[in-house]
């Protein structure tokens, strides 16, 4: 049987002499830490989607966009932006040339 000054069963603040133990809280820094980038670089996908259309389908609008959303996300710390931006600049400027041909070709 137990007295009413026992603590209940499964606390582990009771100690084997009989006594209550105090528990340190856990450690926390004495500054809070910087946030974590992105998880999932948005911007630099949809970056090398542009380009990928701007290789087929108006090449100065999308490869403009993946440009921008390349430069944009390589300035918020994702690593893919720099390829992207390449990429839709590549892309773009290929794309201009299949364009000319296919236009020269039809006349």
């Amino acid at each position: 049987m137990t007295s009413p000054y026992d603590p209940p069963p499964g606390d582990d603040r009771h100690t084997q002499e009989g006594q209550w133990s105090q528990q340190q809280p856990p450690y926390q820094p004495p500054y809070p830490q910087p946030p974590k980038a992105q998880s999932t670089p948005v911007l630099s996908i949809i970056g090398f989607v542009c380009a990928a259309i701007a290789l087929l389908f108006i090449p100065i609008l999308f490869g403009i966009a993946g440009i921008v959303l390349g430069i944009v996300g390589h300035t918020r710390g994702e690593s893919l932006g720099k390829w992207a931006a390449i990429t839709a600049g590549v892309t773009m400027i290929v794309g201009m040339v299949l364009g000319y041909i296919v236009v020269t070709s039809m006349t």
